[in-house]
């Protein structure tokens, strides 16, 4: 059925009545729709560039990369590496300190758009500072 746009102002107990006129498959769209409205208008919103920010500083290491960085590095202080060991971590330190210098980098910019100092902002995200630093 072809559906055509036509403003006209309704109160919100014609909108139900109006509502009650769809089937069960289109009600359970509308309401999804309006939930999702709902859910819209009640989350705070960021301005675009902070949630960049945010989604740079919250991404995690990819995972296989992170384990087998923490096996060659524990087996490094306990045992030592052969060399093909220590020609494999080096690239992945490399890797993991590009990560660390662009979450720094986005945290710094963070903080510089809300007007706060670094450690005032991962006091605020509940980000601690490593042990190793």
């Amino acid at each position: 059925m072809p559906t055509i746009q036509v403003e006209v102002q309704l109160s919100s107990a014609e909108l139900l009545r109006s509502a009650e006129q769809l089937n069960p498959q289109e009600l359970e769209e509308f309401v999804a729709r309006l939930l999702a409205l709902q859910a819209e208008r009640k989350a705070p919103r960021l301005p675009r560039a902070e949630g960049e920010l945010l989604e740079i500083i919250n991404r995690a290491t990819p995972a296989e990369a992170q384990h087998r960085f923490d096996e060659l590095n524990h087996k490094r202080r306990s045992e030592g590496l052969t060399e093909a060991e220590q020609n494999e971590l080096l690239p992945l330190i490399d890797q993991m300190e590009a990560f660390d210098v662009q979450r720094v980098a986005a945290l710094s910019e963070l903080a510089q758009l809300r007007r706060l100092s670094l450690k005032a902002l991962m006091k605020e995200l509940h980000i601690r500072t490593p042990a190793y630093v």
